[in-house]
């Protein structure tokens, strides 16, 4: 089994992104970025990492990771991170061992040609009906499964009265519509199934979740994708319009 690289193919080789692949079922589980000797550094590591005990649990069965060059003879060590999250982002940080997705993910990952036009070329909204909108940019990211989008916008959320007024609930990233839901109720936080535990421990105050549903195709097709930055605040999450 190689360890370690020749030195003599090192410029050769220059930055590069690899990937460990489980020997047993040819899976990858890993995927990462380097110069040199980088790809062989995980097979020595001792921690508590899915990574590392991925490794060990092969071991187990008499049997070693196997280590793949996706691609290599890259100039730059930004241009191996991109690589390395488009990657990431290809697979599914959930089906990697990888902690984190790659470099630059929330802004320059995996999109739908939608959101890479909303981006880019996008039309400002004009809202006629009573909504909510709720800003997720701490939560979000593209390529999110709709389960993880409906919970990161449903919960937990310091809102008033009006909230009660509010039809539908708009999830905003960035000042872009990324999904909109009709609101079927309001319930205190964690009290519904939930993919996700609020973040929040700030007990002195009272925060609210919704259950809901996709708002029908006309709701959407009016609105998603659709600036709206003029409607947001700076501050507060949460925007009532025609509440």
């Amino acid at each position: 089994m190689i360890t370690e690289f020749p030195k003599n193919i090192h410029e050769k080789l220059q930055h590069y992104v690899y990937l460990y692949l489980d020997p047993r079922d040819e899976s990858v589980f890993y995927v990462g970025k380097g110069y040199g000797n980088r790809a062989f550094a995980h097979l020595w590591e001792e921690s508590e990492k899915d990574k590392v005990r991925r490794i060990q649990d092969i071991r187990k069965d008499a049997l070693e990771p196997r280590i793949e060059i996706l691609v290599h003879g890259l100039e730059t060590d930004e241009a191996a991170k991109k690589i390395e999250a488009s990657i990431i982002d290809l697979f599914g940080i959930t089906n990697l061992t990888n902690t984190q997705r790659g470099y630059e993910s929330r802004e320059y990952g995996r999109m739908s040609v939608q959101q890479i036009v909303a981006t880019y070329d996008v039309a400002k909204a004009e809202i006629a009906e009573p909504v909510l909108l709720i800003n997720i940019n701490r939560t979000f990211r593209y390529g999110m499964a709709p389960i993880e989008l409906y919970d990161a916008t449903r919960s937990a959320w310091v809102v008033g009265d009006r909230k009660a007024q509010a039809k539908f609930a708009f999830a905003v990233y960035q000042g872009i519509i990324q999904e909109a839901y009709e609101i079927k109720g309001w319930y205190p936080n964690n009290s519904t199934m939930n993919t996700r535990k609020s973040e929040e421990t700030d007990i002195r105050e009272e925060r609210w979740e919704f259950v809901g549903r996709l708002a029908d195709s006309s709701m959407r097709n009016k609105y998603l994708y659709k600036d709206v930055s003029d409607y947001v605040g700076t501050q507060n999450p949460i925007r009532y319009v025609n509440c």
